[in-house]
């Protein structure tokens, strides 16, 4: 089953400043970049979770060639001190089965499978932004056959590729980019575009949300789904027949596709929501 991909900040009071902070960043002029700062490799049990975790920069998945995963991670920075980021890899799940990789900004935060606590650390968040950290984390993800992939940052875009089970994957400020060969998948924005790709997509309920950006799901030809596609600035379309529940909305559209079963829920402000056949 499936978990909820929203992002977990579990003080909501620290997403303000924090936001602010990373914004900073992603303006920010020509960067320095260090070599490879973070490296993880390791054997993760198929249907067994690998959680990559971060605040400020984006998240790269591709398939891995071997029965390995592998993580590794690039800080760039423009005024920020990059020590004061540390990059940590635990065994977390049942039996120390799952991994979770995440970067931490201050000593006080803290990441678990949920996302990150910073209750600890709103004081600091709220100072002199000049004297904020600045510094930004591009991880590169390689992900073996049969691991499910829970990933979340709030700066930065989400480009997964060659996953073959579940995908979680939700940001704040960034677009994403999903597939999957072999598993549903769920996906969720505020700023930014949504497409995803599945050839299965299990028996839960899926959601796509975004605020402002499209959101453009691909699906095998047989799909059987009950849909609730919802947009305020936009338009909703679909390759396939549709049997049309209540009123004929363009903007809020209601349907069973096929025999129907499993919901579908997409949801976005500013941009079209589109479902195609893969």
């Amino acid at each position: 089953m499936l978990m909820h991909t929203t992002i977990r900040l579990k003080s909501m009071r620290a997403v303000g400043p924090l936001l602010g902070l990373m914004l900073v960043a992603s303006v920010a002029g020509a960067q320095r970049r260090s070599a490879q700062d973070f490296s993880w490799e390791g054997t993760i049990p198929t249907g067994r979770r690998l959680y990559v975790r971060n605040l400020n920069g984006a998240i790269n998945v591709q398939r891995a060639t071997g029965n390995k995963a592998e993580v590794t991670a690039v800080k760039r920075w423009r005024r920020g001190d990059p020590e004061d980021v540390k990059i940590e890899a635990t065994k977390v799940g049942s039996n120390d089965q799952d991994v979770l990789v995440c970067a931490v900004w201050t000593e006080r935060t803290r990441c678990d499978e949920d996302g990150y606590d910073m209750r600890n650390d709103h004081d600091r968040w709220r100072g002199d932004r000049d004297n904020r950290n600045d510094v930004s984390v591009e991880f590169t993800v390689r992900l073996p056959a049969g691991v499910k992939l829970v990933t979340s940052t709030i700066n930065g875009s989400l480009e997964i590729e060659g996953a073959t089970s579940s995908v979680e994957a939700s940001t704040v400020n960034g677009e994403i980019h999903a597939a999957s060969t072999g598993g549903p998948v769920m996906a969720s924005t505020v700023n930014g575009s949504i497409e995803v790709r599945m050839r299965e997509m299990g028996t839960e309920q899926l959601e796509f949300s975004t605020v402002n950006g499209s959101i453009t799901l691909y699906v095998p030809d047989d799909i059987n789904a009950e849909l609730d596609m919802r947009t305020v600035n936009g338009r909703v379309s679909s390759d396939f027949p549709l049997t049309i529940s209540g009123r004929i909305n363009p903007r809020h559209l209601r349907a069973t596709l096929g025999k129907g079963g499993q919901r579908l829920e997409f949801s976005t402000v500013n941009g079209s929501v589109e479902l195609r056949k893969n």
